[in-house]
């Protein structure tokens, strides 16, 4: 659930922040809607990306059936997994935010320049995408059968 509620925090923000920008650009120049409307939405994908992620967890380890059994140390895993990957939502929402906003300006300015313009956010995504990924491996791997379990090492007298 953190994946989902920074993911969804970030969004919101990220979105906020293109659609003021937007929201100037279109009292000028109402007919660049069509262009803007995919730069306003891109910071939206984080959210999407921790609802991923939230979903991933529940079905592997057996929310949706009722059926929990996480051992202590996977719970710590899946947790942590969940932080680290709404960190990097929360944050890169925003950012996406701010450059999906420095898109809207250019294009607003040079609107020949829009499939330009909206690689700039589309950079960022990138990093987001990366993150999803690798919950997603790690969730896998931290639920795979068996489990992940602590082992003691053996300590031999020399």
């Amino acid at each position: 659930m953190l994946a989902v509620m920074f993911g969804g925090m970030g969004s919101a923000r990220g979105i906020r922040i293109a659609v003021g920008q937007a929201a100037g650009v279109l009292s000028e120049k109402p007919e660049l809607f069509g262009r803007l409307l995919v730069l306003m939405a891109m910071p939206g994908t984080q959210g999407f990306y921790g609802f991923i992620c939230a979903i991933t967890i529940a079905m592997r380890i057996g929310l949706i059936e009722s059926a929990v059994n996480v051992s202590p140390i996977t719970g710590m895993g899946l947790f942590f997994t969940g932080l680290s990957m709404g960190i990097v939502l929360w944050r890169s929402a925003i950012w996406q935010g701010e450059a999906a906003a420095a898109a809207i300006n250019l294009t607003a300015k040079r609107p020949e320049e829009a499939g330009r313009a909206i690689l700039m956010p589309a950079l960022i995504e990138t990093y987001a995408v990366v993150a999803l990924l690798a919950a997603i491996l790690m969730i896998m791997w931290l639920t795979k059968t068996g489990g992940l379990t602590f082992v003691t090492p053996e300590i031999t007298p020399h």
